[in-house]
């Protein structure tokens, strides 16, 4: 039993946790790890502190945060032994701290030091060379007729500028390539630092200061994807309200931090709120926005028993809701962690590089030793002139332009794109397209409009559809619900004049009553025509016949009678159909729709829009396990959607497409194109 007290020492209710949970919490370790960058990083620091743990499950790595957790009794692993482990590794642990805790310069130079450094080496290397090449009376002796500072000896001022541009490119290398030496296991960073001392050991200086440098540029553009990353995810927390108001056995009410509810609590969601955590409603009847994680076109009803989502936006009444998750493992921190997941399972071409390297790397060096001993041992050659040549072959073979250039045809692909309006997230998404075999694409904001929009009007019992549209419209104005919306705008783009409601009445998640013109008029779903108990037989199978066609329907009557029905959907975009048939027409074999609308909805607009196969009322988790069978079965898949609920599957695709659209950083950040 934990108790949790307010700020005024009251006692609202007593917390139950397991042992187990409460244990987990004790035994675990937080550290901030500073030099993780990639998966290469967590290879090494898995080799180190694995001897510390009795498995790899005890170990939790985010590289987005440069987060370290473990897992395991503090008496038999010590933070002490955590950190030094982390340093055999070449990198640096504390104890975790947020954010805030940091001091202004700690923090500034946390975020900002790499592009500090990166700059510093651009402008050094710049500096030495104009100053090289006006000591020399031009660029030509600054060159030398035999390489850059052979011929000629390099000035003092211009080598101090080439050097101080050398150290601020190679200082975040250094560690990273001493550390592959310490392993035994070369990389492309040990290559660029060998080729950075030869190039200046054989005189080079120029050519050191610029491998060092653009070397810094190909690192800071990785942290920045990094970083970009990270705001996804903190767009993505930013969803769920930090706290949320919980209600005790007595009926009060007070604030807690979300983390804080525990399972079984209640707590309060009044209208217009975003919920806090996933839970059960207990009292109440109101719609509940879940486009933000189910991606479903419309609110959806929510009453006793119905249970919400973390994120989600309560309607027009107030909810009470039992919470059944934790906020560490509500659907929206399961789609945070997808997210994280992702960003570290991307495509295989991805990797291209590092393979690359593990054999290259050891392969030049090799050749470059070799170079530099068989000659003077087994044909007699000169010592120095055989050094020099190795060197020089290590600075010609260091893969400079392979780490960081992009081919002229690619940067003039990626401006073209932009002036169009559409932004590619670097050279290697610019090819991806052409090995698609197949396509997954999200339904709501994507193949669709993403808003209501009202497509029948049905008059019965010998009314017309101004009329029908004009109480429809009168009884919807004072409330926000997308579906009044729709009704709203079409009665305005027909002209119809919205006549004055008096005493008009909000049922909370049913509809609405009202007088127009001196008579009872209602408006209201199925289920309020259901408890009026004005439904017919002709009725039901209309209502029947629209609803399983996809379709949102609106009844209104009055006192005696139906008066007719007003059926909403979320439209096909126009360009839709003619996008899939394109796509086939270029050799995409496959095309699916993956959404969590109801599966009515989604099997008309599949159908409209050409689709093989559509998978509905799907969870972010469930997107993303239909894109890994597509990966599986086509190896090559990009996903194309819009929301958050999109994020996960996004990253896991070998192409994210993000539609854009206000409001939907997270897809956004996550997609390549």
């Amino acid at each position: 039993h934990e108790v949790v007290t307010d700020n005024s020492g009251y006692q609202p209710f007593t917390r139950l946790r397991s042992k187990n949970q409460m244990m987990k919490n004790e035994q675990r370790q937080t550290f901030r790890i500073h030099g993780m960058d990639c998966a290469e990083e967590i290879a090494a620091l898995k080799r180190e502190l694995l001897p510390l743990v009795d498995s790899v499950e005890q170990l939790a790595f985010d590289i987005l945060n440069g987060k370290l957790i473990v897992e395991g009794d503090k008496s038999k692993v010590s933070p002490a032994a955590v950190i030094q482990s982390v340093k055999r590794a070449g990198m640096r642990a504390e104890p975790w701290k947020d954010e805030s805790s940091h001091t202004g310069s700690t923090r500034y130079w946390h975020q900002h030091g790499r592009s500090v450094l990166t700059l510093a080496a651009i402008l050094f290397a710049a500096l030495g060379f104009l100053t090289h090449a006006w000591l020399e009376g031009g660029i030509t002796g600054a060159l030398g007729s035999e390489g850059m500072g052979v011929a000629d000896s390099v000035p003092i001022v211009s080598l101090m500028l080439y050097l101080c541009g050398i150290v601020a490119g190679v200082w975040y290398v250094v560690p990273k390539a001493w550390r592959a030496i310490m392993s035994l296991r070369p990389d492309m960073n040990l290559l660029m630092t060998v080729a950075v001392i030869g190039a200046a050991a054989i005189g080079e200086w120029f050519e050191a200061a610029t491998v060092a440098a653009l070397f810094a540029i190909s690192l800071l553009l990785e942290s920045w994807s990094v970083g970009r990353a990270r705001r996804a995810i903190a767009a993505l927390m930013d969803l769920a309200p930090r706290t949320s108001r919980v209600r005790d056995a007595d009926g009060k009410e007070f604030e807690l931090a979300a983390e804080e509810v525990a399972v079984g609590a209640l707590f309060v969601v009044r209208p217009g709120e975003k919920i806090a955590l996933d839970g059960r409603v207990t009292l109440g009847d109101s719609s509940v926005n879940q486009a933000p994680i189910t991606g479903e076109s419309v609110p959806v009803p929510k009453s006793r028993g119905a249970e919400v989502y973390a994120g989600t936006i309560n309607g027009d009444a107030v909810l009470e809701v039992e919470c059944t998750k934790p906020a560490s493992d509500s659907t929206l921190a399961q789609i945070i962690r997808m997210v994280g997941e992702a960003q570290s399972r991307r495509a295989p071409s991805e990797q291209w590089v590092d393979r690359f390297a593990r054999v290259y790397t050891p392969a030049v060096m090799a050749l470059a030793a070799a170079t530099f001993l068989i000659p003077p041992l087994l044909f007699g050659g000169v010592w120095n002139e055989w050094l020099y040549r190795s060197l020089v072959l290590l600075v010609i073979a260091c893969p400079c332009a392979l780490v960081i250039s992009t081919p002229v045809s690619v940067v003039a692909a990626l401006a073209s794109a932009a002036r169009n309006g559409v932004l590619i997230k670097g050279g290697v998404y610019v090819e991806t397209p052409a090995h698609l075999q197949a396509i997954a694409f999200d339904k709501t904001g994507t193949l669709t409009e993403g808003k209501p929009s009202v497509v029948d009007i049905v008059p019965m019992s010998g009314h017309d559809e101004t009329e029908l549209l004009e109480r429809a419209a009168a009884l919807e104005k004072q409330t926000n619900h997308p579906l009044a919306q729709a009704i709203l705008e079409t009665a305005r783009e027909r002209g119809i004049a919205i006549p004055q409601v008096d005493e008009l009445k909000i049922i909370q998640g049913k509809g609405a009553t009202g007088r127009i013109r001196g008579k009872s008029y209602w408006l209201g779903s199925h289920r309020l025509l259901e408890e009026r108990q004005q439904e017919t037989e002709h009725v039901h199978l209309q209502l029947e016949a629209m609803q399983s066609a996809g379709r949102t329907v609106v009844v209104v009557g009055n006192d005696s009678h139906v008066c007719g029905f007003i059926s909403l959907a979320d439209s096909l975009r126009s360009t839709a159909a003619d996008s899939v048939a394109q796509l086939r027409t270029i050799g995409v074999r496959r095309i699916v729709m993956l959404t969590g609308d109801n599966q009515g909805t989604a099997q008309v607009i599949g159908e409209k829009a050409g689709i093989d196969k559509v998978h509905a009322e799907l969870l972010p988790e469930e997107k993303v396990q239909a894109v890994e069978s597509l990966v599986e079965a086509h190896q090559h898949v990009a996903m194309v959607g819009d929301g958050v609920n999109d994020a996960p599957a996004l990253g896991r695709a070998t192409l994210g497409i993000a539609m854009g659209a206000a409001g939907r950083d997270a897809a956004i950040e996550t997609a390549d194109i």
